[in-house]
């Protein structure tokens, strides 16, 4: 089944311009565009894509308002904000809003559909100077609640770009048994996202963000 795809920026010319490269591959279905965040919340309402991605600075709803709607109501709908800007208030907002992953327009087309790849599988993705401002910027929660020993282990797998069916693999246990540790894992860290997690994993020294 290919990744079923929705693009929202505000120039018709990017995404036109990603449609025609995204387009060429068989593993993705672009379904809908749109140019601000309200049509970005409407266009999931319509179609339930499996990847967002989503530009940071349009007219009407701004990108990081639309992602923590978005994913207050569709956990499951992971999107990547794709955006020109590298100010810590956006890169912040994205990922606390729920982003699971931030790339820059810049970014190389070939990198960009590696990152989309990923982030449907539920894998973490920041750029290398995203991740920098994040480590800086996003605190770890004062007192989370205990995670259990089997949840440190999904955590740190997951902070290393995992993607669940791997994780599943090497912990040896079902992709729904890891759905449900990663749930777990968020609501006792009172994060919104995966890529939250990995970062406060990163914080307390589990794993270096990224590495092994």
């Amino acid at each position: 089944m290919p990744i079923r795809l929705v693009i929202v920026d505000d120039h018709a010319v990017v995404r036109q311009g990603l449609r025609m490269y995204l387009g060429m591959d068989d593993d993705f279905e672009i379904i809908g565009e749109g140019s601000n965040g309200e049509q970005a919340i409407q266009l999931v309402e319509e179609l339930q894509p499996d990847v967002v991605l989503m530009d940071l600075l349009m007219p009407a709803m701004d990108g990081v308002t639309a992602i923590g709607i978005i994913k207050k109501k569709h956990p499951e709908i992971e999107i990547i904000a794709l955006t020109s800007v590298l100010e810590d208030n956006a890169v912040v907002g994205a990922i606390r809003a729920g982003a699971i992953g931030y790339l820059l327009k810049d970014t190389d087309m070939p990198e960009l559909v590696t990152a989309i790849k990923a982030a449907a599988e539920g894998q973490v993705q920041l750029s290398p100077k995203a991740a920098a401002r994040l480590m800086r910027e996003i605190r770890a929660p004062e007192s989370p609640e205990k995670l259990t020993e089997r949840e440190v282990d999904v955590l740190r797998l997951l902070a290393q770009g995992k993607a669940n069916k791997e994780i599943a693999y090497m912990l040896g246990i079902g992709a729904k048994t890891v759905k449900s540790h990663v749930s777990s894992i968020l609501a006792k860290l009172g994060v919104a996202s995966r890529t939250q997690a990995a970062l406060y994993a990163a914080s307390i020294g589990l794993v270096e963000l990224g590495g092994e």
